[in-house]
């Protein structure tokens, strides 16, 4: 595990510890979606990532991916089960659908809420939706006791966490953006200037643009491309869709 990733789970070890006895001993459900992030944003996983713990001897190996139904998840969870057969423990924990609506995990065969649970708990930190955590453990001939074991799994999926790729899941509305040449350039920079993907420009009677905007930027944007071009250029709304923004690439989802 790099530097950076220890103080990031040295970090978080201290609030989970807090929070992780607060909920045993009130046995009631934890508030997890009021905590760090506000509700309305969520990750996805762009690309994988693995993380590698090792805890007393027993090994921690860590897989994050992205999946959109509980039928891929549990059919990434037997594949990874029959290539690691080997591994005394495949616990693991997934979250699907654009709220959060699926949450399951598993401690397969471990002291119960000291693997899955842990794990579920480090994706509702962050988050994400859409995707699948599993952590495999090698044992290594000494009980780590439940605290050890719940800082073990979420040491291994904050590894993982920090070798995949997130993005940010966001709400929109597509638009065509319609005006005459002579107006193109300066919609072009105040896109550009603001970091807004023109998706597809049609060179016709006038240039059309396509362009994605969400909640947050798109009172702003619209006001611009009115004062940009005096009036003159026509805005159409098109569609709502959820995406995700990668560099200068759209990623729908």
């Amino acid at each position: 595990m790099s530097s950076f990733c220890k103080k990031i789970s040295k970090i978080f070890f201290i609030i989970t510890d807090f929070l992780f006895i607060i909920k045993l001993s009130n046995k009631r459900e934890w508030k997890e979606r009021d905590w760090l992030l506000p509700m309305e944003e969520y990750y996805e996983v762009l690309e994988q990532g693995t993380g590698e713990l090792f805890e007393k001897k027993s090994r921690f190996l860590a897989i994050i991916i992205s999946v959109h139904s509980e039928e891929e998840a549990l059919t990434y969870i037997a594949s990874r089960k029959k290539e690691f057969w080997d591994a005394r423990h495949n616990c693991y924990a997934y979250i699907i659908g654009s709220q959060q609506e699926i949450t399951r995990y598993s401690d397969d065969g471990e002291p119960s809420m000291s693997a899955g649970r842990p794990i579920l708990e480090v994706m509702l930190a962050k988050h994400l939706t859409n995707s699948l955590v599993i952590v495999m453990r090698y044992f290594g001939g000494t009980l780590l006791g439940v605290g050890g074991l719940v800082r073990a799994y979420q040491g291994a999926t904050l590894d993982a966490l920090c070798h995949a790729t997130l993005i940010r899941r966001e709400i929109g509305s597509r638009y065509q953006i319609n005006c005459q040449y002579d107006e193109y350039g300066k919609l072009e920079y105040l896109f550009q200037e603001n970091q807004i993907v023109i998706q597809e420009i049609l060179y016709e009677e006038k240039v059309r643009m396509m362009i994605i905007l969400n909640q947050e930027e798109k009172e702003q944007i619209l006001k611009l491309i009115t004062e940009k071009t005096n009036g003159k250029a026509s805005v159409e709304k098109l569609d709502i869709v959820a995406f995700g923004r990668s560099g200068k690439k759209i990623i729908f989802f």
